[in-house]
């Protein structure tokens, strides 16, 4: 008797999965990571598991198909969502062929016995930001069909369900009760909605109360959080005391209005930086997150769904992100729970077994020494030294607000200096900046402000990720010439 298709194989494996499992879309609410991996000292994607795992995370949302991190995941049981990157859009929208090859390339590949846990599938991330002026408006939903499509010759579109996380800006209201979908968005969001409940899938949204008091001078501070506030938003016989709540029922709301309003949610990012901005700091962090946690485990849901909390949280974020964008503000490389190395930055229960966070283990760092500014020389033109350092390094931490931020500046160009001479992984000839620096043995780091050693167990697979897409555009190019 010949042996069964692979496919077939895959499906029946799917389907014992789904069957022990009860239902695929009964789950309890439980808290996950977002995974970011724009780092200029990465760990290996190996240590990150383990730490994931050490700390008893089953949930893990990417941010694309890195295949390094896949590989990492597999057979670790932790449920993952995949990203497809917003500039994927357009050729996934216009090409079942790219479709066909993403899914083949970054799921069937990795999904089955022994393999990864890839339970959803997120088609673009926030594509409906306000910022992004409509750029990427009208390719989710041809894309969402095209990769739904590509599932479904795969025999997997009973198991991975798509969605699009969107930012919470896609809807708006001045009370909870009156949310409703941006003007602009009713149409595309209904089409969205609606191909999201007829594939079991949730509704996924990010929600950033930081970014509301960053943003707004008049927005109360205690009402960020989950300790109860003095300003409370009054919404007929509704009370909110912190604004996860609205904004959370502007949501419902929103999504009762176009005829969806017992649709399963999920947060798909949440949290609070430590560095970078003033209100940004560990202790407001811990204060937060814990209170988040707190809340969504008490099972009291939100005035709109007493009782039924999100299906999953996923905190924003696992590790530190040095290289990401600072346009909104330098707290964008700070939102992780643990440092770059996987050093716990504070005390957090995630109601998960543990009481307190685990660090990584086995970390390989570079010797203990640092680069500073040499106190016997004249610092007077050490300005495109430190613009240099900077450009490359990440110096967010000197910024208003940050941990560093007092420490002189005789500290920031020792800081710059370090920053830099770390990331070249302590080339001597790095810390020269032309006999303004000097390495020390001594750790020049003051208070809070920590002088980084960096890593050497650092991997990056973004060549071949490039490589990944570059093989996917090519495609779309033929699909596209042959269709001339």
């Amino acid at each position: 008797m010949a042996a069964p298709p692979a496919r077939f194989t895959v499906t029946l494996l799917l389907f014992v999965m789904m069957v022990v499992s009860g239902s695929v879309w009964v789950a309890e609410s439980a808290i996950g990571v977002n995974w970011g991996t724009i780092q200029l000292h990465r760990l290996k994607p190996s240590t990150v598991v383990d730490l994931l795992k050490e700390n008893k995370i089953q949930k893990v949302k990417l941010f694309d198909a890195d295949p390094q991190v896949l590989r990492a995941l597999m057979r670790s049981g932790i449920e993952v969502m995949v990203g497809i990157p917003n500039e994927m859009l357009a050729m996934l929208s216009s090409s079942t062929a790219v479709a066909d090859l993403w899914v083949r390339q970054n799921v069937t590949a990795y999904i089955g016995k022994g393999g990864v846990n890839i339970r959803y599938v997120a088609v673009g991330n926030e594509p409906f930001l306000t910022s992004y002026s409509g750029q990427f408006q009208s390719y989710v939903v041809p894309a969402l069909l095209n990769v739904q499509q590509s599932l479904a010759k795969a025999n997997l579109a009973g198991y991975v369900k798509l969605v699009v996380p969107c930012n919470a800006d896609a809807y708006e209201s001045d009370v909870p009760s009156q949310g409703a979908f941006r003007p602009e968005l009713t149409q595309i969001m209904t089409q969205l909605v609606s191909f999201l409940n007829s594939n079991g899938s949730p509704f996924v949204v990010n929600i950033y109360p930081f970014l509301s008091l960053y943003g707004n001078s008049d927005f109360p501070q205690d009402y960020a959080f989950f300790e109860g506030s003095t300003h409370p938003v009054i919404d007929g016989p509704n009370t909110y005391y912190n604004a996860f709540d609205g904004n959370f029922d502007t949501l419902v709301a929103a999504l009762s209005k176009i005829g969806y309003g017992q649709m399963p949610i999920v947060i798909g990012e949440v949290g609070w930086p430590t560095d970078g901005a003033f209100g940004a700091n560990l202790t407001a962090a811990r204060v937060f997150n814990q209170g988040l946690i707190n809340h969504v485990l008490s099972n009291k849901g939100t005035p709109l769904r007493p009782g039924i909390p999100p299906m999953d949280i996923y905190l924003f974020s696992l590790l530190d992100e040095e290289a990401k964008d600072i346009l909104p503000g330098n707290f964008e490389r700070h939102w992780g729970i643990f440092s770059f190395d996987g050093q716990a930055k504070y005390a957090l229960d995630l109601g998960l077994g543990n009481r307190r966070l685990k660090n990584a283990k086995n970390v390989q760092y570079l010797p203990a020494r640092w680069c500073v500014a040499n106190p016997s020389t004249d610092l007077s033109s050490v300005v495109n030294h430190m613009k240099l350092a900077c450009n490359i390094a990440d110096c967010t931490t000197l910024s208003y607000g940050g941990s560093c931020n007092g420490i002189g500046a005789k500290g920031n160009i020792s800081y710059a200096f370090n920053s830099y001479y770390q990331l070249q992984m302590q080339d001597a000839q790095s810390c020269d900046f032309d006999g303004l620096g000097m390495v020390t043995f001594i750790d020049p780091s003051i208070g809070d402000c920590r002088f980084l050693v960096g890593v050497t167990d650092t991997s990056s697979s973004s060549a071949f990720g490039l490589y990944q897409r570059w093989v996917i555009i090519w495609v779309w190019i033929f699909v596209w010439f042959f269709r001339m």
